[in-house]
């Protein structure tokens, strides 16, 4: 998967120049208020290239985020000099430092990349141990009865700079017996200067999750939920919750 996320960097900010980063965090951040959290210090599960990092530094927060790819890294440590953020190269599944942190986030659906039950609990597992007790977990992911509603489909996307184009177009397929779709993506970036076209080919494959067996293997690890929303709203979880988030806390 770092390989995956690897060759996806050159292109990851471009391709998400759509994404509201601000409005995502603004949205977090009234969700770590409503549960008394205004301050402290984050760990991000996934940090990608820092942007939501970057917003939450905004607030106060000391943000340290984590991401299984080097290039994401970098890009991250490069864009945002900010003292209260830090970046490192780190797998969600086995990272750990000698600290505890206030609240632990993973957003853009990292959770629904552990496409096994083990890599699922190992990432709960690492939230765990760095968590303080009454600690804030907060995460998004794929909402199964959701995405077994509305099934996925192709879906094309074009984004453009001053120096490259980008056309990436997504294929998916479900695998209904484990609860996975193999999101198939064939992407092609021209370099503007010398009309030269590269290929890629990736595969990303997403767990679809649902509320009970996220409850279960949270309650293993002494977490329990307070809210399970649709993503980026106050509503229940609902059959149109292709996204839903997850608030949870550690238990004193």
């Amino acid at each position: 998967m770092s390989k995956v996320f690897d060759s996806y960097a050159a292109y990851y900010d471009l391709l998400y120049r759509d994404k509201n980063y601000k409005l995502e965090v603004d949205y977090i951040f009234k969700l770590l208020k409503k549960y008394k959290v205004s301050s402290g210090d984050i760990l991000e599960l996934g940090s990608g290239t820092g942007k939501h990092a970057a917003h939450l530094a905004n607030f106060g927060f000391n943000i340290h985020g984590i991401d299984l790819s080097k290039s994401m890294v970098d890009i991250a440590n490069f864009q945002n000099k900010l003292e209260n953020t830090s970046y490192e190269v780190g797998d969600v599944r086995t990272y750990r430092i000698n600290k505890l942190f206030d609240v632990v986030i993973s957003l853009f659906h990292v959770a629904s990349y552990q496409s096994s039950n083990a890599d699922l609990e190992d990432m709960f597992l690492t939230a765990s141990t760095h968590l303080i007790p009454g600690g804030v977990l907060i995460f998004d992911f794929w909402y199964g009865p959701a995405v077994l509603t509305d099934l996925p489909s192709v879906r094309t996307k074009k984004m453009h700079d001053s120096n490259i184009d980008v056309l990436r177009v997504a294929e998916p397929q479900i695998r209904c017996n484990e609860n996975i779709v193999d999101v198939n993506y064939n992407i092609e970036v021209t370099d503007k200067a010398n009309n030269q076209t590269s290929v890629f080919n990736e595969r990303h494959s997403m767990r679809y999750l649902f509320l009970p067996e996220l409850t279960k293997i949270l309650e293993d690890l002494n977490i329990e939920i307070l809210d399970s929303l649709s993503w980026m709203s106050d509503d229940e979880l609902s059959l149109n919750s292709w996204q839903g988030v997850i608030i949870a806390r550690k238990k004193v």
